[in-house]
């Protein structure tokens, strides 16, 4: 215990009963059991990822040891790809040379003679591009002409032989086809007139729909106005792609 002046006195030496606080008692909400039961029946089972999509164990057929460690397969020997072509073992001191063997060959004039008739090489061809020195590949680069020596050089490609060839053959079946369904009357040709008709007649239409688009408002504010002019774009399309299409082909076949 201490005075005012903070200074110690007798009256610290004499044991304070401890005083313990009573703790209030626990609140348990009445409707406890009624928020359980009520979480309890929206809990569904499987309802984020549903059933396992896996087959179910039968009683009989336990898990047993060891059954889900990985199964390694055979094994078998070793073989790398290039064996065959792998250099002979290094010799071993046990392995002697043939000794006493004698050539008659003459090393000096065969070699002289190799160079005699041997073809001088070709020096690589380079070329300089800075001040530096620096030197690059010819061929590889473009600046020397290298195609224009080939022996097949200005000749139609064999692929566009092949090509025109194919063209050719289904240019003939489809003749073919179209002939047969002349003669079953199936099919029939349009005539000039009847093409030029056609063409006339969808041009005009495509006049008289430009015009009524050219007189349509040019603020679009209600419905009917959008609609309209949407329409009216839609059907010139069509009209211009029929147009193409007929234009396009000199030839018209139409079915009876």
């Amino acid at each position: 215990m201490y005075t005012r002046d903070d200074e110690p006195t007798i009256y610290g030496l004499i044991p304070e009963a401890e005083i313990k606080k009573e703790k209030a008692p626990r609140h348990v909400s009445k409707f406890r059991d009624t928020a359980k039961e009520d979480y309890v029946k929206l809990k569904d089972d499987h309802k984020t990822m549903g059933q396992a999509k896996v087959p179910v164990r039968q009683p009989e057929s336990f898990m047993k040891k060891h059954e889900k460690e990985p199964v390694l397969p055979d094994r078998r020997a070793f073989k790398y790809p290039d064996e065959e072509r792998k250099r002979p073992p290094v010799p071993t001191t046990k392995d002697q040379p043939l000794m006493g063997l004698k050539t008659s060959k003459n090393f000096i004039t065969n070699n002289a003679v190799q160079n005699i008739t041997s073809v001088p090489r070709m020096p690589q061809k380079v070329y300089v591009d800075t001040k530096k020195g620096d030197k690059n590949l010819l061929e590889p680069s473009g600046l020397e002409p290298v195609y224009v020596h080939r022996k097949d050089y200005g000749e139609t490609p064999k692929y566009l032989e092949k090509r025109k060839d194919e063209m050719k053959r289904a240019q003939e079946e489809y003749d073919a086809y179209i002939a047969e369904h002349f003669r079953r009357g199936a099919m029939r040709s349009l005539s000039g007139e009847e093409r030029q008709a056609i063409l006339q007649g969808l041009k005009t239409n495509w006049e008289e729909i430009h015009d009524q688009y050219q007189g349509l408002s040019v603020v679009t504010d209600t419905a009917p106005k959008k609609n309209r002019k949407e329409r009216m774009e839609a059907e010139m399309k069509q009209l211009e792609r029929d147009i193409e299409t007929i234009e396009r082909h000199n030839v018209i076949y139409i079915g009876n």
